[in-house]
């Protein structure tokens, strides 16, 4: 969840949206759903740690759809960042790159070198899913998330609902384009 903000400085594609309305825990179950729904689309989860930790039992699911079209980024920062840099626990023993491969991910990158992941990233975007990608970073402090003009990303603005509607309308465009 602490990534929400910043990638919403970086893209305001119809189709971005950041699970922050009381769902942690839960960024991988949807975009796992949204995978499985849409299996000619790229789906490209950015996770924290803390949140990661909370469903761990979804990287068996994963791997068991063989989601093809899902890349599963979990970024470590050992801190719940989104609601004030609380300790994740055990955060600094978990080695998220080792649980995905037991569970059995066919493709699994580590990353602690920003050179080396930016080196990599094009290719890691390419591949069959289902793809684990950990990534290690230093905490910032980004704050909770508020529902108010504040925001500049359109998906922070809305609710669920609100967003689900959107993107909805969005995916139809997207399709009535292609034909």
């Amino acid at each position: 969840m602490g990534v929400v903000r910043p990638w919403g400085r970086l893209s305001a594609h119809d189709l971005d949206f950041a699970s922050a309305d009381s769902a942690m825990g839960h960024t991988a179950d949807l975009a796992l759903g949204l995978a499985l729904a849409q299996p000619s689309r790229r789906v490209v989860c950015l996770n924290g740690d803390g949140s990661m930790l909370m469903s761990l039992g979804t990287l068996a699911t994963i791997v068991e759809t063989r989601a093809q079209n899902l890349v599963l980024f979990v970024i470590g920062n050992g801190t719940y960042e989104i609601t004030g840099n609380q300790s994740v626990p055990s955060a600094a023993s978990v080695d998220f790159a080792a649980v995905a491969r037991a569970i059995g991910f066919p493709r699994v990158h580590h990353f602690e070198d920003a050179h080396r992941y930016q080196a990599a990233l094009d290719g890691i975007l390419k591949e069959p899913g289902p793809t684990f990608v950990n990534v290690s970073v230093q905490p910032e402090h980004e704050g909770p998330i508020s529902r108010s003009g504040f925001e500049t990303a359109p998906y922070l603005q809305s609710s669920l609902y609100g967003w689900s509607r959107r993107f909805r309308r969005a995916l139809a465009e997207r399709s009535r384009r292609s034909q």
